[in-house]
């Protein structure tokens, strides 16, 4: 393995270290999605978080123009002991394992100059990460992660940390700008969640084996399964028996297929757990109607669904609860219900929608390439106002 110590130059690739929320490999997300896209003047370090009971690179690797280094931090504290992080000098006392092994592989790894960039999404690092040098700092907002279930009292001091010495904003969603305490002065560039176009749009002709064996029509789900409706999932496997309900995706929480014992006992649900990004057009594309049966609450009503766009990449009928706005503004070409009642009620008339074209032609206006684009375009743009 070839580590770059490489110092910066004039002609040096431009550094960027992102602190990242999600695992590289784990789940498509924008993150790996634009980032991949950059250009090869980036060089990228991308530090990855800590799972239990997932792979982990606990020596780089390379993914194009990004390293991808593991490295475990206040988040991977087992629940359990959690609330020990309570108290401030555990909590410091517990972070500094985690602060040492970022700094090594930030040196070794040749991205300690201060010319480097670094953009957070996980705000676990807050404090840690806005005490390094750099040329400046940006906030990845995909989320609020205040938001999430368990959240620390102590977690909003972390990111007000971060918001509050940073040069740039990045937003899915108009809602979460606004959650967020960000300094007056600091640009902020929404940037919602985007497709690979070609990837979910260029016909797959062979059905998975798994999915032929269904009985048909299918209605499927593809996505994070932790923020599924598994209510609304058992009152349409009750309500149209001779439908089959498919789940594909991973689950945060250990064990969670086994746990969901009211939809896991239904001989019309079937779960297939996490597919390879590379395989996932094959399935969806062989959907007879792409669900998106979300929970509606404080943390999704600012998201925006990059599946919004896979599945309207891939042509099939789309049939989604109105849980943000973004698929609001999708009424165009999507069947938006308002209930659970409602989104049980319209499965036939969804079925039914034919509008091939027109949600091919509305997952086209949101191409990664061009999110990636603007993404690199806003980075550069500070950086030579910065260096004027």
């Amino acid at each position: 393995m070839n580590f770059p110590f490489q110092r910066n130059t004039a002609d040096a690739p431009l550094r960027l270290v992102w602190f990242s929320e999600i695992q590289w490999d784990f789940l498509s997300t924008r993150k790996q999605r634009m980032l991949g896209r950059f250009s090869d003047r980036w060089r990228i370090l991308f530090i990855e978080p800590f799972a239990l009971g997932r792979s982990h690179h606990w020596l780089p690797v390379r993914r194009g123009l990004v390293w991808v280094v593991t490295v475990p931090f206040l988040k991977t504290v087992p629940f359990s002991f959690g609330r020990i992080l309570d108290f401030p000098l555990l909590r410091t006392l517990l972070s500094l394992p985690g602060i040492l092994l970022m700094l090594w592989w930030v040196a070794i790894l040749g991205f300690s100059s201060a010319e480097r960039i670094i953009g957070l999404s996980n705000i676990y690092w807050g404090r840690v990460a806005s005490r390094l040098s750099c040329r400046f700092r940006f906030y990845d907002a995909n989320d609020d992660h205040l938001a999430f279930p368990a959240t620390p009292s102590w977690l909003k001091g972390y990111l007000d940390a971060w918001l509050s010495g940073i040069d740039l904003l990045f937003s899915v969603s108009p809602e979460l700008t606004a959650r967020l305490a960000v300094p007056s002065g600091v640009r902020t560039v929404e940037l919602g969640n985007g497709v690979e176009f070609s990837h979910f749009a260029d016909p797959q002709r062979n059905i998975p084996k798994e999915l032929a064996l269904i009985k048909r029509p299918v209605l499927g789900y593809a996505g994070a399964m932790d923020w599924l409706d598994t209510t609304l999932v058992e009152e349409m496997a009750k309500a149209w028996p001779e439908y089959s309900l498919v789940l594909l995706g991973p689950a945060y929480e250990q064990n969670w297929w086994k746990r969901q014992e009211r939809i896991n006992t239904l001989s019309n649900v079937h779960y297939f757990g996490r597919i390879d990004y590379g395989e996932l057009p094959a399935w969806v594309q062989h959907f007879d109607l792409a669900l998106m049966p979300l929970l509606s609450n404080r943390l999704k009503e600012v998201s925006h669904p990059n599946k919004l766009y896979e599945y309207t990449a891939a042509g099939v009928p789309v049939l989604s609860m109105n849980y943000c706005s973004a698929v609001d503004q999708a009424r165009e070409v999507v069947h938006v219900a308002d209930t659970r009642d409602a989104f049980v009620r319209m499965v036939p008339e969804a079925l039914a929608d034919r509008r091939r074209e027109a949600r091919q032609n509305f997952a086209r206006r949101h191409s990664w390439d061009a999110l990636a684009a603007t993404m690199e375009q806003e980075l550069l743009k500070r950086y030579r106002e910065l260096n004027s």
